[in-house]
């Protein structure tokens, strides 16, 4: 079964300095029927103005994840980690028993885009961590990248969460299949671009709610990336 969230449908929040849309319930938006899927607790898909950000605040006990689609986005943290994040980057920090963290447009002149991803961890507390990885345009192209998993095989980035998130890119005649084990999810978001999921066309910001449903085929893409979450 898929149920499919058109972009439209999402909150949306306009600061001025920050333009964000989010596919589940965050900060001033609440929709008592969008408060995450399974694990997955956020997807805001975020454009910041240059040299803009946001300050310093803390989070426990979430493991968040950022996706850069074009500019940079500088991060900063009470773990003592310092550094750009650039297309092709996936971050991974676990919030664990606290953190404190900065995120700026590490640009004055261009603005950043970005998704900030969060998943609810297995256990609460833990020390806090960080990790970041790169994934070429080669590595997403056709197929499905692995960028996120619990044992971080294949140089994905490690989650404390029992879900798997993968990368594509889509164009032309390129097509992916993920089999979805038996009673376990998966949401699909396309973060840019347009693609078919079994044969049901989505474009940029739209997401997929997968349930009882065994083999999941994208294709059709037009310029597209996308995420595909399998989850518990």
């Amino acid at each position: 079964m898929l149920q499919i969230r058109k972009s439209a449908e999402r909150g949306h929040a306009d600061h001025g300095w920050l333009n964000s849309y989010h596919t589940f319930s965050f900060a001033e938006y609440f929709d008592p029927q969008q408060m995450g899927f399974s694990a997955l607790r956020v997807i805001n898909e975020d454009r910041v103005q240059p040299g803009e950000g946001f300050p310093t605040h803390g989070h426990r006990d979430m493991e968040i994840i950022s996706y850069v689609l074009d500019g940079a986005l500088q991060h900063k943290d009470s773990l003592g980690t310092g550094s750009v994040i650039r297309p092709g980057d996936v971050q991974r920090m676990s919030a664990g028993s606290g953190v404190r963290h900065s995120e700026f447009n590490a640009s004055a002149e261009q603005p950043v885009h970005f998704l900030q991803i969060w998943l609810q961890p297995n256990q609460l507390g833990g020390a806090p961590g960080y990790q970041q990885q790169h994934f070429t345009p080669a590595e997403l192209s056709g197929r499905l990248r692995l960028i996120a998993a619990p044992d971080g095989r294949d140089g994905a980035v490690t989650l404390r969460q029992d879900a798997c998130i993968y990368a594509t890119r889509l164009n032309g005649e390129q097509g992916v299949t993920h089999v979805v084990p038996a009673g376990r999810r998966a949401y699909l978001h396309v973060a840019r671009g347009s693609v078919q999921l079994n044969g049901v066309s989505l474009v940029a910001g739209d997401g997929a709610r997968i349930e009882h449903a065994t083999t999941l085929h994208l294709g059709a893409g037009t310029n597209a990336e996308a995420l595909l979450f399998d989850l518990p």
